[in-house]
């Protein structure tokens, strides 16, 4: 497998490739728009075709990159059925899969975040999204979230992995790259060491996080598949 993550840090966004080495076939996970040339560039140097741009989410924080990379490569954007965009080219339900080459990636519905978070599993990898991330999770104070639903997610998709499965997330605001999900599990600050729901559910709703600064134009444009 050829594998490669990304980082836009104007949103601390990580985008992540992998690719197929027989077939030279490609896929991106949460490509951000503004990053295009990047993505083109890698594809390119590695002789890769980009079959697939694959949303964990419709996201508020940064455009994706789905029509710029369809329009440019060809390529077939890929969303849960939930996510309420239409322009998408296949809508995924829970343990649909992707096939590149000989890798098959498995869609793994985690809504809580928003109703169409998706995280994507191959091999010992799994592509979190903002359901999980490292010694963290995504808020659940705007765009459908729920906190309670985002624990059953977590705990009934993710937690359900190996322990030596691999997190590679949505974002990480400490540079860090990934994670795994023994260590999640055991060390989570709102999920770990056997935390109940109830108490998830509190501290989920003391959080006082500020307004997504990008939200009032990201998610419109993520509606139309990252068109302005």
């Amino acid at each position: 497998m050829i594998f490669k993550q990304f980082f836009e840090p104007e949103s601390s966004t990580y985008t992540y490739l992998l690719a197929d080495e027989k077939s030279h076939e490609a896929v991106l996970i949460d490509p951000v728009a503004s990053e295009i040339e990047v993505y083109a560039h890698y594809l390119a140097q590695e002789n890769l075709t980009l079959g697939f741009s694959l949303d964990t989410h419709v996201h508020a924080d940064h455009v994706t990159g789905a029509n710029a990379l369809r329009q440019r490569f060809g390529c077939k954007t890929v969303l849960h059925r939930n996510s309420g965009v239409e322009c998408g080219d296949i809508f995924i339900t829970d343990r649909s899969a992707i096939r590149i080459g000989s890798m098959l990636i498995e869609a793994r519905y985690t809504p809580g975040h928003t109703n169409a978070c998706t995280s994507y599993v191959v091999g010992g990898m799994v592509f979190t999204g903002d359901a999980l991330l490292i010694n963290g999770c995504g808020r659940t104070d705007f765009q459908e979230g729920n906190a309670s639903t985002l624990y059953d997610s977590i705990h009934q998709q993710l937690f359900s992995l190996a322990d030596d499965t691999i997190v590679y997330p949505g974002h990480d605001y400490q540079g860090r790259l990934c994670s795994s999900i023994g260590q999640e599990r055991l060390h989570n600050a709102r999920l770990g060491n056997g935390r109940s729901k109830e108490e998830f559910i509190e501290i989920m709703s003391h959080l006082n996080l500020p307004y997504p600064q990008k939200i009032d134009t990201a998610l419109p444009a993520n509606k139309a598949c990252g068109q302005a």
